[in-house]
Parts: C-alpha cells; structure tokens; sequence
C-alpha cells in the first residue's frame, strides 16, 4: 500500500486511490410493488435486506452485482425501474 506523507506529519492515502473514490458510482432504482405476506422467509428477509418498508416504495441502490443477484432472487416482488 502506497502512502505519502505530508509535511504535518499524517499519513493520507495514495492519489491514485482518491480519484477512483471520486468517480461516481452507478446506481438503480428498485420498486416494491408485490406483497411478501405469503412468500418464503428468505425472501422477506432479502426484501428487508434491499431496504424496503412498505408497498410501492422505490429505492436507490448502488449498481453492484450483490444488489443484482439479491434483485435476482424476488423478481415477482420487486421490478427495476430505472437502471
């Protein structure tokens, strides 16, 4: 790991590193839109795991192949909107 030191004496991290941190993330907009009262409890629980409360509720999440796959696993409950 690549570190440069400052005059002040603290340690920051390389530049290289900082500008892959500034480049802006893709994101997707999920939505909610079937009810999971008779769905398995994996499901629920990757429901609650996306970050839904409530019925018709869209979210953003980051672009990640984790969210994907988790998007993946209920498609009868949630869909895509933008992204």
């Amino acid at each position: 790991m690549a570190e440069m030191i400052k005059q002040t004496g603290t340690k920051t991290k390389a530049p290289a590193k900082a500008a892959a941190k500034a480049k802006a993330k893709a994101t997707i907009q999920i939505q909610y839109f079937r009810s999971m009262i008779q769905a398995p409890l994996k499901h629920k629980k990757v429901i609650k795991g996306l970050g839904f409360t409530r019925l018709n509720q869209i979210v953003v999440r980051e672009d990640t192949p984790s969210i994907r796959g988790m998007v993946r696993t209920v498609p009868h409950l949630v869909r895509i909107v933008n992204g």
